[in-house]
């Protein structure tokens, strides 16, 4: 419920489109780039199958994610990547709190600028959720996180700290929207009965 919600949200306020952008792809689909081709040989073969049957302009867009990045991982997986990320994030809000704006706006360009982790993003997802339409959020999602980052830096550079600080709700929306489509709640066991109530 709270997933569809946040993606409803993203849809009605013209972060996510609702049209059919990201179709099945076509017969004549085009080669999919070096940098996926690379990363496709360190794929399980279900997980490659999976990635082969996305849309070229999917491919493309994640393609360039990636690249959009400076910092590729060897050996750091997405679930490292993310404590950097919570390890910037937190640094910037020190920073705002005590009115260090060059600590604000360099913490900032670090999180948009996060490491990819090894592999890319796509092994990191449930299985199940690696097709055109639970992969479209992704561009949406991250231009809410690293593009606010990315505006939080600037203001902190203006020396405007209350507008650097507006940004700091914007990027922790696009973090739980990610985390709550793709991850669940952490911590959270199949093989836990639910307590009886009393």
């Amino acid at each position: 419920m709270r997933q569809a919600l946040i993606i409803s949200l993203m849809v009605a306020g013209g972060v996510v489109s609702s049209g059919p952008a990201l179709a099945e792809a076509p017969t004549n689909a085009a080669p999919m780039p070096a940098e996926m081709q690379q990363m496709m040989k360190t794929y399980t073969p279900a997980l490659r199958q999976k990635v082969m049957a996305l849309s070229p302009e999917l491919k493309g867009t994640i393609q360039k994610l990636h690249a959009g990045h400076t910092r590729h991982a060897r050996e750091t997986t997405l679930r490292q990547v993310m404590h950097e990320i919570l390890s910037e994030y937190q640094s910037i809000a020190s920073a705002l709190a005590t009115d260090n704006a060059e600590q604000a706006a360099e913490a900032a360009r670090r999180l948009a600028n996060h490491r990819i982790p090894k592999g890319g993003l796509l092994p990191y997802f449930p299985l199940n959720q690696v097709n055109n339409n639970d992969l479209a959020v992704l561009p949406a999602m991250n231009d809410i996180v690293e593009g606010s980052a990315l505006k939080l830096a600037a203001a902190a550079d203006a020396g405007d700290m209350p507008r650097a600080a507006s940004y700091m709700s914007d990027i922790m929306t696009g973090c739980v929207a990610c985390h709550t489509k793709f991850r669940g709640t952490p911590g959270i066991s199949a093989n836990l009965m639910t307590p009886l109530s009393k």
